[in-house]
């Protein structure tokens, strides 16, 4: 990884601890390196204007967008109100998910049984309070390095992720916006490969 992007251009580097979720202010021109330090973990990423907080990067206006449901690199994070606010420069994996919502405290409750377990949903809502993002609804995000199988019916499972440690995901921000990402907390289906573990941002300046 070092070897690819030097170290004096890493303005910001945050380490996601597991079960947590961390936020930045990505400025336009700047770029955004997500990496699965120990592979198979999955990142669930949402984006805003940082000048205009209604407005975020939109799953289902991405799919619209794209007329895809997969994103590769030159594709553009489209908001709801279509307009790009990122665009994807760089993948090692291939293999990413923007379907499912955050998991979030009833998906525990209601499919799992279990009361208080750590979920995606309150921690980007706790990671977006540093600057001062309190959105009424957190919006779907995009699930990094989630395998999300689709058959020829449209039925899926999900598998483990195909992601190994060090492989990484890279957006160039297109506005200023600010970014939260959580390290999915999923511990009881193969979302995360069974174990959950760290991700890295690292923020790399504009030239």
């Amino acid at each position: 990884m070092e070897n690819v992007f030097k170290k004096e251009r890493i303005r910001e580097e945050i380490i996601i601890p597991p079960y947590e979720g961390r936020s930045t202010l990505v400025r336009k021109g700047e770029e955004l390196i997500v990496i699965d330090v120990e592979g198979k973990q999955v990142g669930d990423f949402v984006c805003f204007n940082y000048n205009d907080p209604k407005e975020h990067v939109s799953p289902v206006h991405m799919r619209a967008s794209l007329s895809s449901i997969r994103i590769k690199p030159g594709d553009m994070l489209y908001s709801n109100i279509r307009r790009p606010l990122m665009q994807l420069m760089a993948d090692t994996v291939g293999k990413h998910d923007f379907f499912f919502p955050a998991c979030d405290y009833y998906r525990y409750k209601v499919d799992f049984n279990v009361d208080d377990h750590p979920n995606c949903h309150d921690n980007i809502e706790k990671a977006l309070k540093k600057y001062d993002v309190y959105p009424a609804v957190i919006p779907d995000p995009i699930n990094l390095f989630m395998n999300n199988v689709l058959d020829d019916l449209g039925d899926y499972k999900i598998e483990e992720p195909l992601s190994k440690p060090g492989d990484y995901v890279r957006f160039k921000a297109l506005e200023d916006v600010v970014v939260a990402c959580t390290t999915c907390s999923q511990d009881m289906a193969p979302v995360n490969g069974w174990k959950v573990t760290s991700l890295k941002m690292q923020v790399i300046g504009a030239e």
